[in-house]
């Protein structure tokens, strides 16, 4: 006799992978450890129910946070069971809700036919919208205008509900109505207005929502602890007076709040759909006990956790190796050979990944790389020399070299904004072409009128940057273009993707600093040369195989046999951002917990003592989170490598205790590494500083305090 269908897809699964699959008809939150099986249980659970006949394809809702997780599921059902998983609601937040207004379009006060705004399309309607009510995209730059229109539907917020204390955010108000009223005349809808009028339709209409509510008894959602505030809003909409929601997610993986997301929808879950206790996942099939070890002793200080305890019976495996080197070039250079030995001993490229916090850090590990010679591949992003803003700076530089560079100056010439529009540019090199002359010349001589009026400006612009640049350093040219051009204003107010870009900056004038060039009269010339070269095709074609780069947020849902986690300093990782926000360290720390549990054999930490930051060395502490991690876990790497000769003669010399002490500022007595006191903040020791003399102010990190920058003019410290 054949053993029923239902009881085949329950073999294999662990004691409370099968308690969470055959979970009764009511709701329930899953606590999916990394690495414990999350996707198989959600799956294997739709399985059960269609195979055991509790549910029909028709009354499963499930949604994912990525349209390839919702393939991924469709396929293993696909292969579990014997029904059109295409006919079954599976799919992201978007893409469910398109399908409802699809449907009810009437209702949402749409045409049948609306269109949906990609983010280029909604940013080219807000361009044209403020063009047609003559405001100043130097005032309101488009990308802010959208980053305020998207976060406050995101929130669940129309502009007729929003107040204002201030002028410009009174504008923004405005703004965002005319450009509802906008989409409404073209029946259009951007991504976020999705959901939002989906979850307005259903507030509305008691009798959809309760369509909606017998149609799904089952409501499964994938990687819950991202979810914002308005799509579990939507979720209880949905599920309504049945309350049948089955949750899957690790409020320890969550890292997205920078997008909306809420990890107290988890707690809010429990009590708003009467879970008395979550299911724990808590059997690792990934990662070395060494590694969950780490990660279970670091996750433990955030309070307010759900709390599990990950465990494999895979055995301890290796120690994790902890390597401190003399500055980043030293930490980029041990990746690159430590990639090469681990290639010998038989891992792929492929399967290793360097995992890093900030974008901006991938440079150095890029040069040492291309310098090695070893395929890399920037996963979900761009090399460094691609990225926009970098493109931008050096179009500005390429100018400030040789004004009469065509591609550079059309590449800038409207870069931020400064009402030079498409037809403007059409006739320059109409002119151009007519006088056979280069666009520049073209544009030095201009007519009169509007258009010739915003030519001269970027004229008088470009001249007055070559002007200001004789006699300056490299790194200081740098400097000097990034914020006289205009970019670093426009990146400050784009605060969606904004900081990550000026980051980026500011290490394209760390590579400046570093630049070593064979005639200093030529290093400019030499430098964007160095820069092309570098950004020729050196990343990995397409199957090859090749060592991976990523920001840690990147890595969320991947593996890999060896992970290195670079960059583990205070300011670095934790970011700088969180130290005045408990909330905001405790993310951090569920970012490192991703990192190291993204490791399956081998995992590294690096950090450096030195680090460029702004075109000068800083000398960062390491990292809280290593030292989080049980002495008795790590084995300790020094580093065997000293700067090169003409490196050492710029630093400052190491006391013996590993801290720098700066001679090449007066700091009014003071000097990095030294041990003060201050009657506020206690006993602390100096790790940064800036200016010099009274005008100084140090960074000192506080053993209780922790780290704070202090004015020498106002702040009474003690050496101790």
């Amino acid at each position: 006799m054949s053993r029923p269908m239902s009881a085949d897809l329950l073999d294999g699964l662990n004691t409370e992978q099968l308690r969470a699959v055959t979970w009764p008809a009511r709701s329930a939150l899953v606590l999916a450890g990394a690495g414990s099986g999350k996707t198989r249980v959600l799956t294997t659970r739709i399985a059960w129910l269609l195979s055991t006949g509790q549910a029909s394809p028709a009354g499963v809702l499930a949604v994912t946070f990525t349209n390839k997780a919702a393939r991924e599921m469709q396929t293993r059902l696909s292969a579990m069971v014997p029904v059109n998983v295409r006919a079954m609601w599976i799919g992201t937040f978007h893409g469910l809700c398109n399908r409802f207004l699809r449907i009810h379009h009437r209702d949402a006060g749409l045409p049948a036919t609306f269109q949906i705004l990609d983010t280029q399309d909604q940013q080219a309607l807000i361009k044209r919208l403020l063009k047609s009510l003559e405001v100043s995209e130097e005032k309101f730059p488009p990308r802010a205008v959208q980053n305020f229109i998207n976060g406050n539907k995101e929130s669940g917020l129309r502009a007729d509900k929003l107040s204002a204390h201030d002028a410009y955010t009174r504008k923004l108000i405005e703004l965002y109505a005319a450009y509802d009223a906008q989409c409404r005349r073209e029946g259009v809808c951007d991504f976020a207005e999705l959901l939002l009028r989906s979850f307005e339709v259903l507030s509305a209409n008691a009798a959809l929502r309760e369509h909606y509510s017998e149609r799904f008894r089952y409501i499964l959602v994938d990687e819950f602890q991202d979810t914002n505030r308005l799509q579990y809003a939507w979720l209880k909409l949905m599920a309504g007076r049945h309350a049948n929601l089955f949750a899957v997610g690790d409020d320890d993986q969550s890292i997205y709040a920078f997008r909306g997301a809420d990890v107290g929808n988890m707690r809010a879950l429990l009590s708003d759909f009467s879970v008395a206790e979550p299911v724990r996942l808590e059997q690792n099939y990934r990662s070395m006990g060494t590694i969950l070890k780490a990660a279970n002793a670091l996750i433990e200080r955030n309070d307010g956790r759900l709390g599990k305890n990950l465990w494999t019976d895979a055995g301890d495996g290796e120690p994790i190796r902890l390597y401190e080197a003399w500055s980043d070039g030293d930490e980029a250079e041990f990746i690159v050979e430590e990639a090469r030995t681990l290639k010998r001993e038989g891992f792929d490229l492929a399967d290793m990944a360097v995992l890093y916090r900030s974008n901006a850090q991938s440079r150095a590990l890029e040069h040492a790389l291309v310098n090695a010679g070893l395929p890399y591949r920037i996963y979900g992003g761009l090399r460094f020399f691609e990225r926009q803003e970098i493109k931008h700076a050096l179009a500005y530089l390429r100018l400030v070299a040789n004004p009469e560079d065509d591609n550079a100056l059309l590449r800038v010439i409207n870069v931020p904004a400064r009402g030079i529009g498409a037809r403007t540019v059409e006739n320059l090199q109409l002119a151009s072409r007519e006088q056979g002359v280069p666009l520049w010349r073209a544009a030095c001589g201009a007519g009169g009128g509007r258009s010739a009026a915003a030519l001269g400006r970027f004229v008088l612009l470009v001249e007055d940057l070559r002007r200001k640049a004789e006699g300056l350093t490299l790194a200081e040219t740098v400097s000097l273009v990034i914020d006289h051009s205009g970019l670093r204003d426009m990146y400050e107010a784009d605060r969606k993707e904004g900081e990550e870009r000026l980051a980026n900056l500011d290490e394209l004038i760390n590579a400046a600093a570093g630049f070593m060039a064979d005639d200093p009269s030529q290093a400019l010339i030499e430098f964007l040369s160095a820069a092309s070269l570098e950004a020729g095709d050196h990343q990995a074609e397409a199957g090859e195989d090749a060592i991976q780069l990523m920001t840690v947020h990147s890595a969320k849902g991947l593996e890999f046999g060896a992970v290195f986690v670079s960059g583990l300093e205070e300011g670095l990782f934790p970011h700088e951002n969180s130290f005045n926000d408990q909330k905001g360290l405790e993310e951090e720390r569920r970012l490192m917990y991703v990192a190291i549990t993204r490791a399956r054999q081998r995992l590294y930490l690096t950090c450096a003592q030195s680090r460029m930051l702004h075109g000068q060395s800083r000398y960062p502490i390491r990292s809280r989170f290593v030292d989080e991690v049980p002495a008795e876990l790590l084995r300790v790497l020094s580093s065997g490598r000293r700067p090169a000769p003409e490196r050492e003669a710029a630093r400052a010399p190491w006391l013996g205790d590993g801290m720098p002490v700066s001679h090449a500022r007066d700091l009014a007595g003071f000097a990095i590494g030294q041990s003060v006191s201050h009657a506020r903040f206690g006993t602390g020791v100096v790790v940064n500083a800036e200016g010099s003399g009274q005008d100084a102010r140090l960074q000192i990190n506080f053993a209780e305090q922790g780290l704070k920058w202090l004015d020498l003019r106002f702040a009474k410290l003690t050496p101790v």
